[in-house]
Parts: C-alpha cells; sequence; structure tokens
C-alpha cells in the first residue's frame, strides 16, 4: 500500500522511541502515508496500525483527532484558515469569506477542478500574524490581506 521509501520514513519514526512504544509514532506515521497519498482512507490507516502494530482503533483515534488528518480526498492545496479569537480580530473571517467568494466553495469543499479545498482550522500558533493560512499543513502564510491571498493563489495556480 505504501512504498519502500514511505516505509523507511515510518521505520526512522519508529527508531525514535523505545521498541515497545511504536504507538508513539503513529502520528508521524499518518502523516508519511497522507504525504504519499493525498489522504487517509480506513484502508491506509488500517495499514499503518497493522505496520506499527498497534490496535486499529488507535491510529483512528489520532486521525479523527487532528484536523491535520485528510479523512477524504483533498484538492491539490488545501488551504487552512485560521478563524479562532485572535485570528478573527485581525481578520481571519474576513480572509475566510475572501477565499470563499474567491474559490467559489465553502468550507469542506473542493473545488470542481481539485485544484483547492478549504478548511477552517483551529489555532497555529501564530496569532500575532494574522490572519494567518496554512497550505497542505506545511506552509504558513502571515498577514493574509485580499491582495496576499491573490498573490499566493497566483502561485499555486
Amino acid at each position: 500500500m505504501l512504498s519502500p521509501d514511505a516505509l523507511k520514513q515510518i521505520d526512522r519514526e519508529v527508531a525514535k522511541y523505545p521498541a515497545d512504544q511504536a504507538r508513539s509514532a503513529v502520528m508521524g506515521a499518518l502523516r508519511i502515508a497522507q504525504t504519499e497519498l493525498g489522504w487517509l482512507s480506513t484502508e491506509t490507516i488500517e495499514f499503518v496500525a497493522n505496520y506499527l502494530g498497534i490496535p486499529p482503533v488507535a491510529a483512528y483515534e489520532v486521525a479523527t483527532f487532528y484536523n491535520m488528518y485528510d479523512l477524504k480526498p483533498v484538492g491539490k492545496y488545501k488551504i487552512t484558515v485560521c478563524t479562532n479569537l485572535p485570528c478573527a480580530l485581525g481578520g481571519g473571517v474576513d480572509c475566510a469569506d475572501y477565499l470563499k467568494h474567491k474559490l467559489g466553495i465553502g468550507f469542506g469543499e473542493t473545488t470542481p477542478d481539485g485544484k483547492f479545498t478549504l478548511v477552517e482550522g483551529e489555532c497555529m500558533g501564530a496569532c500575532g500574524d494574522a490572519p494567518v493560512l496554512l497550505v497542505n499543513n506545511h506552509s504558513m502564510c502571515s498577514f493574509m490581506s485580499h491582495e496576499a491571498i491573490d498573490k499566493k493563489l497566483a502561485e499555486l495556480k
């Protein structure tokens, strides 16, 4: 299900913990699987759990708790908008509304061309940089004015 390279990366995650604590590597292993496959299907989560030697429910608990894991297919670019209070006060809600208008989708939706998925996110720890976006769970974008959003979307297209 996963490539030899992905399994090697998971093995490196597992090696960071005591031999009897493979469960501790589940977050990293799920991230690696999602990066390779684009999202986490039920089968993928079970595969990761079995690979780590933990009950599948233990992997499901992690995958369903954290919003960085995608349990259904997402667009090429997943844009997460922080709308927690500090970002909301700094323009996060306006930023979200602008993205909804520009992309023609709401939260949890993907553009018809499959390029963009828009997600409402929790605090990203950059309250002083509001409004904040996170692209594909890895690239944080700060001070996202309408102009900055237009520029970022143009870069991603």
